[in-house]
């Protein structure tokens, strides 16, 4: 996981990012929006708490209501709070902490499988959907899963099946 940047102020850093760790993510409450590594850094000064956001994805539907939770648990320390939500640093699954991934694997999720630093984008490089990646079953660890629908509830899951255990469930896709 790749910690958010923290910087001495009044407020100590170390309780920001534990109200932030407490903020779960709308669509998988399973897990929180800093074990999602949805949070690029924070900035404190004396009378602000500045938030960047990182969105998983462009038209994520739940980013208001991520932004709204930042501003609403961080008020609580009696500054004034600005959450921007940017793309200078790119989301990548990779942010994904171990914990998270392992929440995700718990909650019936598929986590993402790593991408490493220097390696194009799966959809780029052929190593996407189209080269059907393994994928264990979050249920049974089986690796006989299959795609059934590369469109899942959301832009950022997919839905498979395990031959083992026969269920359904839904896997991230790696971006």
């Amino acid at each position: 996981m790749v910690m958010p940047a923290l910087r001495a102020a009044p407020v100590d850093p170390r309780d920001v990012l534990a109200a932030l760790d407490a903020i779960r993510d709308p669509e998988i409450p399973a897990v929180s929006i800093v074990e999602l590594g949805m949070i690029g850094g924070i900035d404190l000064d004396p009378e602000r708490i500045r938030v960047e956001l990182l969105p998983t994805f462009v038209g994520c539907p739940a980013l208001e209501v991520i932004r709204d939770a930042i501003s609403t648990e961080l008020g609580r320390f009696g500054l004034d709070v600005d959450v921007e939500v940017s793309f200078a640093t790119p989301w990548t699954s990779d942010r994904i902490s171990p914990a998270g991934r392992e929440k995700l694997r718990q909650a019936g999720f598929a986590p993402p499988p790593h991408l490493g630093s220097g390696r194009p984008l799966p959809m780029v490089d052929g190593g996407g959907l189209s080269a059907a990646p393994v994928v264990p079953c979050p249920y049974c660890g089986s690796l006989r899963t299959t795609l059934e629908n590369v469109f899942g509830p959301t832009q950022c899951r997919s839905i498979r099946h395990c031959a083992e255990c026969r269920q359904p469930f839904e896997a991230f896709k790696p971006i």
